[in-house]
């Protein structure tokens, strides 16, 4: 008998009913030579530290670090956790061969793992590697099942970030709530989770630090077109006054006219974390919705595997994509011209060397039925990318005029779309995939002025004004731009290729991220307001508190990612990493111990929105909550001697 065991319910059935078992049976389905169970989310997982020694029970500094000889794992203490683990422990131990049809990722391999170790499974195990739950997907994977030794590294980096955040999680944030938390509360520190916080509370301090600075532009009207002066700005009003005073009496000269024809490429298909970022700014989907939703998509075998970091395809797709273009028929319209001829096939879109596990995130061709609105609006995001990667490209004429006034100069681009090439996919305001480094939604493309036609050597009058700006601080954090700043170890990245490059080192993994910024919400270190990340008071605290750059800096968080996928490639031992990582604990836990700083709270600012605080417990004496009065928030135990006070 064969045992299959898939990730969850859903999926084993649709695997049950390819290989023709029908018959339901209590946690398994049988039938044809097969046996299809299931796990369900985290079956097994790592020992408490109790249970490694009977004495780390009791939170105490002196305990620390925890770092056990052996890792251990257990199943988790839940009644239906409990049975279902029963089942395929007695499924396994008469089994002939076991399939591993569990999620195709690190996270997945590791969860499968450890059930069939905890059920002391002993026959031979094959592995189903797959990226789509179509019929078809699933039939040919069973035909190129592989031994699940080929998986063993990518094992051994999911097994390593299990224990490399158990060591770090359950270390330091014992060493930092014990050390700093005056039996407040938890002060909770992860590999990841902190210094995502930090990306946000050190955003949020260079907002409320930034000191505003005037700056003066010079700006004239000529023939309907604003241009700018090619100076820039002026760093005084006398200075900008002294500009002016010279262009105002005298005509405006055109000098010089140059115009450059170039093209524009599609949007690249969507990774999770582009799909994430562009359902934040164009829905206002949290990274986790998102997640949610295209998650739903794959196990309705509309779209293919959604936890991937890459935008390609691999050659052997190429064959397949007209019938999964036949199968969108909802987008017969877009489909029906690049199924009259040849598909494009380019390096843009199908470049093996960059697809490790899984490919982009496309459709499978299964025509959508069924759907919820948000799963509508997504799937709609992700055919439409896909379409118009096989359009040509976009071709335009940008133009550049110069112009003089007793010789100051002026500069004005303009671009005109000649032809809208893969444009057309996105008419009606739909998905264009624009402008990623910014808040503008996918919809709303950056205007382009349309010139008239200005002759070299022409004047005229013109319109100068000098206006007044201010500098303006960096923008709060958002949904879209945290996950980019995870990807790239908080570099503000544009260009596609250079994020491509820094990847590589980004924090967490792309099917984590959403529930990193989760926990942030969960622990109170951070809130929403309209699309915004702001920092509570307990999280800019922590941060503040934290002087080990090793637990709050993303460029170092994002090196040891980087240990981690070398790991997965079997470039690196994952001993190396873990002895790293222990040596990393024990000279935290020394340098907090010999702290002996006197750590005082962060006021609280009207910036962090001082309202939301009412109702909590007062961060100076730990005892009272917030109040509002008449002129000032305040703490309750004002008449026990509590000084807190935020005037309005």
């Amino acid at each position: 008998m064969i045992v299959c065991i898939a990730e969850k319910p859903s999926v084993a059935r649709d695997i049950a009913e390819v290989l023709g078992a029908k018959t339901r049976k209590d946690g398994y389905i049988e039938g044809n030579g097969y046996q299809v169970t299931w796990t369900f989310g985290h079956l097994c997982g790592l020992l408490e530290p109790h249970e490694y020694a009977p004495e780390w029970k009791a939170w105490a500094l002196s305990h620390l670090p925890m770092i056990p000889e052996r890792f251990g794992i257990k199943v988790m203490n839940d009644s239906g956790i409990q049975k279902q683990f029963h089942i395929i422990e007695t499924l396994m131990a008469n089994a002939d061969e076991v399939v591993n049809c569990g999620d195709a990722g690190q996270e997945g391999e590791l969860i499968q793992r450890w059930v069939m170790q905890k059920a002391l499974c002993k026959c031979p195990v094959k592995r189903l590697w797959i990226s789509s739950l179509t019929e078809e997907a699933i039939r040919e994977g069973f035909t190129k099942l592989k031994d699940q030794k080929e998986f063993q590294s990518l094992y051994e980096a999911g097994l390593s970030r299990a224990i490399g955040d158990w060591l770090l999680g359950m270390n330091a944030t014992r060493l930092y709530t014990l050390k700093y938390g005056k039996n407040r509360q938890v002060l909770s520190i992860g590999r990841v989770q902190t210094p995502t916080l930090a990306l946000i509370v050190n955003r949020q301090l260079e907002i409320e630090h930034f000191k505003p600075e005037a700056y003066w532009e010079l700006k004239t009207i000529y023939r309907d077109t604003v241009f700018s002066a090619s100076k820039g700005r002026f760093s005084s009003v006398e200075e900008g006054t002294n500009f002016l005073e010279t262009v105002k009496n005298a005509d405006f000269f055109v000098t010089d006219i140059s115009t450059k024809k170039g093209t524009e490429s599609a949007p690249r298909l969507f990774d999770l974390t582009s799909l994430q970022v562009e359902c934040n700014k164009k829905y206002g989907y949290s990274a986790d919705e998102t997640l949610k939703i295209i998650q739903s998509l794959y196990e309705k075998k509309i779209t293919t595997y959604p936890r991937v970091d890459t935008t390609y395809l691999t050659d052997d797709l190429y064959p397949k994509i007209p019938e999964i273009l036949k199968g969108i028929k909802d987008y017969e319209l877009l489909t029906k011209p690049l199924l009259a001829g040849k598909l494009p096939k380019t390096k843009k879109v199908f470049d093996n060397t960059k697809v490790t596990d899984h490919h982009a995130i496309i459709p499978t061709g299964v025509h959508p039925t069924a759907l919820t609105d948000p799963e509508k609006k997504v799937f709609d995001m992700v055919a439409r990318r896909f379409i118009a990667n096989f359009y040509p490209e976009c071709k335009i004429s940008t133009t550049t005029v110069l112009g003089e006034v007793e010789k100051v100069e002026f500069k004005v681009n303009g671009k005109q779309i000649l032809d809208p090439g893969w444009r057309i996919v996105f008419e009606k305001g739909e998905d264009k995939g624009t402008g990623e480094g910014t808040d503008k939604s996918e919809g709303s493309d950056t205007e382009e002025s349309t010139l008239p036609i200005f002759v070299k050597g022409e004047s005229g009058t013109h319109e100068p004004t000098l206006a007044e700006k201010w500098t303006s601080p960096p923008k709060p954090y958002t949904e879209a731009t945290l996950l980019r700043a995870m990807e790239t170890a908080g570099k503000l990245v544009d260009d596609d290729e250079l994020r491509d490059a820094l990847k590589e080192n980004g924090i967490g993994r792309p099917s984590t991220r959403a529930a990193i910024i989760e926990t942030l919400f969960k622990r109170d270190y951070i809130r929403r307001e309209k699309k915004n990340l702001i920092a509570m008071n307990t999280g800019v605290e922590l941060i503040q508190i934290i002087q080990e750059d090793l637990l709050k800096s993303a460029e170092l968080t994002g090196r040891w990612e980087k240990k981690l996928r070398q790991v997965e490639r079997g470039e690196y031992q994952a001993k190396d990493f873990l002895d790293e990582l222990k040596a990393m604990v024990t000279q935290i836990v020394f340098n907090v111990k010999s702290d002996n700083r006197r750590t005082t709270p962060t006021p609280l600012s009207e910036e962090r929105g001082t309202e939301s605080y009412v109702g909590k417990i007062c961060p100076v004496c730990g005892k009272g909550i917030l109040l509002k009065g008449n002129s000032a928030y305040g703490c309750s135990e004002w008449k026990n001697g509590c000084s807190y006070r935020l005037p309005f």
